[in-house]
């Protein structure tokens, strides 16, 4: 299970080191996609394979679902972790993220989320004023 919260910087030539307790979840080769919230997701290929073979399944009559899959998989792109545990963002993401310098890499169970920091900041306070409620609707659907 990938979490905890980590404060890395991008350097000049567009990489971030991934976490040493990440690394040894994620493996050698990743998939690197635009996320939801304006964040990266970062993938290990067997999830990967998992959320793609179920995105396979959806009918395509749907324009949202056109829509989502196009966000998602056209976003994608596979990555190797460095020798010293680092991964190449391309531009196209570096843009759609907002990452400047610092970012904050953060483990959510099968993925990793790389976030502009002041966005992260932003995004965490409101979900700490929230908890108690968010904690309510997981109850309602059997989650607490």
């Amino acid at each position: 299970m990938l979490i905890g919260e980590y404060r890395h910087t991008l350097d000049d030539k567009k990489r971030v080191a991934v976490p040493a307790s990440f690394r040894r979840l994620l493996g050698r080769k990743v998939v690197l996609t635009r996320g939801l919230d304006t964040c990266l997701f970062l993938y290990p290929i067997k999830s990967w394979q998992a959320i793609t073979g179920k995105l396979s399944r959806l009918a395509l009559g749907a324009a949202d679902t056109r829509s989502f899959v196009r966000f998602f998989l056209a976003g994608a792109v596979e990555t190797e972790v460095d020798s010293i545990g680092r991964i190449l963002i391309p531009d196209f993401l570096k843009d759609f993220a907002q990452l400047k310098t610092k970012v904050v890499i953060a483990g959510v169970n099968d993925r990793v989320e790389i976030w502009n920091e002041d966005r992260w900041l932003s995004q965490t306070s409101q979900i700490e004023k929230q908890a108690d409620l968010l904690a309510e609707k997981l109850g309602e659907i059997g989650v607490f």
